[in-house]
């Protein structure tokens, strides 16, 4: 689109620092709403504008009429530690309220943005052992694919009004100084690698380079709307991970965590862990998007070079 203003939402994060530099190169106007402006200037480019997030749809609406685009990634990180109910509270209302204030104050503007990216995640289809899941496959019934569910739903409003809508249901993201990779690669240096439970679970994987290609690519795609898979067209499963991990960084993965130690040690997060997502980005592909890096080991090789 000729639309050069894009407003973010978790732009600070590690998704969002890394779309933020893409943007900016591409010669996008970024602005990027935080609860914290002033102690997150620093650690943001000096030509991204800063917006004051407030769970307020008056306080939102200016932004909003500025902006020719959203990207709405907000969220507490899902794997920060074990899920007691103040926890799964709080990564429910850090998406699903964030996405219903947003909508409310995406009503109330005038003009609108053209088009608004929302996050999703996989997670979205449950534990669906070896199925090959695409957009089409239904959602799963636990927690992680309750939240999803209600997660897309809390910015469905925005499409009633006009604007072009794409759900962006990643996997999970691999890239160099933050996300999955970090914390799963550190075993494997240290020679205690191996699978989590019996290893055959699915693990729909993405590089960092094609997530943000692709965000950009819906941004400059009119004819993109509805729901994406965002993962590498071959997922692996946990044990393929962590033997192309284990090779690549050229280290022993012998040790395997039994299941039992995984839900002792980690509650219900330890199921969401296990769960088997065979999830391919079947309309991505259609549309013609040309990923980066279609196969893991290349991935890791380029991150972890």
């Amino acid at each position: 689109m000729d639309a050069r203003r894009v407003l973010l939402t978790g732009g600070t994060g590690f998704i969002g620092r890394a779309l933020v530099q893409a943007l900016l190169q591409a010669g996008y106007r970024v602005t990027v709403f935080t609860r914290y402006p002033a102690s997150r200037r620093r650690r943001m480019p000096p030509e991204v504008q800063l917006a004051p997030w407030k769970p307020d749809p008056e306080a939102l609406r200016p932004w909003l009429e500025q902006a020719d685009a959203v990207v709405n990634l907000v969220g507490a990180n899902i794997a920060a530690g074990r899920w007691t109910q103040k926890r799964k509270a709080e990564l429910y209302n850090s998406r699903v309220q964030a996405g219903r204030v947003l909508s409310q104050a995406w009503e109330k503007a005038s003009p609108r943005p053209r088009v608004l990216l929302q996050m999703s995640a996989v997670g979205y289809y449950g534990n669906q052992g070896e199925e090959i899941l695409t957009e089409e496959s239904p959602p799963g019934t636990d927690f992680l694919a309750r939240l999803c569910v209600d997660w897309e739903a809390a910015t469905q409003p925005v499409e009633a009004l006009g604007t072009r809508r794409v759900v962006m249901r990643t996997g999970i993201v691999l890239g160099r100084g933050g996300g999955a990779l970090p914390l799963m690669a550190l075993p494997v240096r240290l020679g205690l690698g191996g699978p989590l439970g019996d290893g055959r679970h699915y693990m729909p994987w993405i590089h960092l380079e094609d997530v943000v290609g692709a965000m950009r690519f819906f941004l400059e795609r009119e004819e993109t709307q509805g729901v994406y898979n965002l993962t590498a067209p071959h997922p692996v499963t946990n044990e393929e991970f962590v033997r192309t991990l284990a090779r690549v960084l050229r280290r022993p993965a012998f040790f395997r965590v039994p299941t039992w130690v995984l839900r002792l040690v980690l509650g219900e997060l330890a199921e969401a862990l296990l769960a088997s997502q065979r999830a391919i980005p079947a309309r991505l592909l259609r549309a013609g998007y040309t990923f980066s890096f279609q196969h893991l080991e290349p991935a890791l090789r380029d991150l972890l070079k």
